[in-house]
C-alpha cells in the first residue's frame, strides 16, 4: 500500500482500494465480470438512474477472523434484498450467483484491504445498480450497470457501544405510505437528510420516524431499523414503509436462540412507556443504545436507559452477532460465507 493503515484508528467512511467489478445488462442478458481500477463511471446525460430514480444499492460486510479466514455475513440474503428492489423499481434483478460472485470476487482482490482481527474495523461492501438507459419519458431502463466497490471502515462507534439519543419529529416523512420504503432505495435517504440534519443540529444521533399515514406508529430510525425490549420480548415495527433489516432479522432469530419471544406488529408511540431497552439497528452500526427518546411536537420524553448504559439483552444480541461475523462464536444458522 502507498501508506500504512492506520487499521485501529479507521473511520466510518470511503477509502481508495485496488479494484471494483462491474457487469452490464444489455441485449436482453447480463454480460461478462469485468474487472477495473477506475472509481469513476461514464454515463449519458440522459441515463434513466439520474433522472428518474432507477438507482438501487445494498450494504455487507466481510470480516477476518483470528484464523485469518476472511468472511462475508449473509451474502444470500443481500443478494435476495437487491433483487425485491430491482423488481419494486421496475429494474432488471440481478441473478443471485452473479451477485455471490462479484461479491466473492471484489473482495478476494482487494484482500489485502479486509483489516486485521481485534481491529474492530471491517471491509464494507457496497453494490449498486443503476439505469443507463438513454431517455427521456418516466420510463423503465433498458440497459442497467451493476458495480460492486468495497472499502475498509472502522467501527460506527467512536466512543464506545453506548446509548444515544434520538427523537421524533411529526413534520418529517421518509417515505410515502405504500411508497419506496420496503425497497433499498436511494431516494429514501435523500428524502431523509433534513430531518437527520436538523436532528444533529439539536444533538440528537437520529430520527425516529412515524409511519407516514397516521402518525400513530413506529416506523424506521433514520437510516436504521428500531427495536426495543418491552414486557421481555424483542419488539419491533413491521410495516410496508420499513426496510427488511437483515440486522434486525438475525437479530431476531438470535433472540428466539436465547429463549427470547418476537413480537414483530404496529407499535404505537406510548409504548415506549414501557421500554426497558431500546436501539436502532443496521449494517454499519450493528446495534446502537437509546438512552432517551425525545418527542419534540409533545414535549413527551422516553427514558429508556435509566442508568446511562446498554441493555443486558441489547448487549448479549449485539455481542453475539459480532462474535459469529468474525468467526469467534459459532454460525449455527449458515450466515457466513468464506473468500477462498
Amino acid at each position: 500500500m502507498e501508506k500504512e493503515i492506520d487499521w485501529k484508528n479507521l473511520s466510518f467512511g470511503y477509502m481508495p482500494t485496488d479494484y471494483n467489478v462491474r457487469c452490464t445488462y444489455r441485449d436482453g442478458k447480463w454480460g461478462e465480470i469485468e474487472v477495473s481500477q477506475s472509481p469513476y463511471v461514464e454515463m449519458h446525460i440522459a441515463a434513466t438512474g439520474l433522472h428518474y430514480g432507477q438507482e438501487i444499492f445494498e450494504g455487507l460486510k466481510a470480516f477476518r477472523g483470528k484464523d485469518g479466514k476472511v468472511r462475508v455475513f449473509r451474502l444470500d440474503e443481500n443478494a435476495k434484498r437487491l433483487r425485491e428492489s430491482a423488481k419494486g423499481l421496475l429494474m432488471e434483478p440481478v441473478p443471485e450467483e452473479l451477485f455471490k460472485e462479484m461479491v466473492l470476487k471484489v473482495v478476494k482482490l482487494n484482500e489485502r484491504f479486509v483489516p486485521p482481527y481485534g481491529t474492530g474495523a471491517s471491509l464494507y461492501i457496497r453494490p449498486v445498480e443503476f439505469g443507463i438507459s438513454a431517455q427521456v419519458g418516466v420510463k423503465p431502463a433498458k440497459e442497467y450497470t451493476f458495480i460492486i466497490f468495497v472499502t475498509p471502515v472502522g467501527p460506527y462507534f467512536k466512543t464506545g457501544f453506548n446509548p444515544s439519543n434520538i427523537c421524533i419529529m411529526r413534520q418529517y416523512d421518509r417515505v410515502a405510505p405504500q411508497g419506496t420504503g420496503r425497497w433499498k432505495v436511494g431516494g429514501n435517504y435523500a428524502a431523509s437528510l433534513e430531518a437527520g440534519e436538523k436532528a444533529h443540529e439539536l444533538g440528537y444521533s437520529a430520527v425516529l420516524y412515524l409511519d407516514p399515514k397516521e402518525k400513530k406508529y413506529l416506523d424506521e430510525c433514520g437510516p436504521a431499523n428500531f427495536f426495543m425490549i418491552k414486557d421481555g420480548k424483542y419488539t419491533t415495527p413491521a410495516s410496508d414503509s420499513i426496510l427488511p433489516s437483515i440486522t434486525n432479522k438475525s437479530f431476531q432469530q438470535l433472540a428466539r436462540d436465547m429463549g427470547i419471544e418476537v413480537d414483530a406488529r404496529h407499535i404505537t408511540v406510548d409504548e415506549l412507556e414501557d421500554a426497558v431497552e431500546a436501539a436502532a439497528c443496521g449494517t454499519a452500526a450493528v446495534a446502537s443504545p437509546v438512552g432517551e427518546i425525545d418527542d419534540l411536537d409533545t414535549g413527551k420524553k422516553y427514558v429508556i436507559a435509566k442508568d446511562g448504559k446498554p441493555g443486558p439483552i441489547t448487549t448479549a444480541l449485539y455481542n453475539e452477532l459480532r462474535g459469529i461475523q468474525y468467526g469467534d462464536i459459532e454460525d449455527r444458522h449458515g450466515w457466513i460465507t468464506f473468500v477462498e
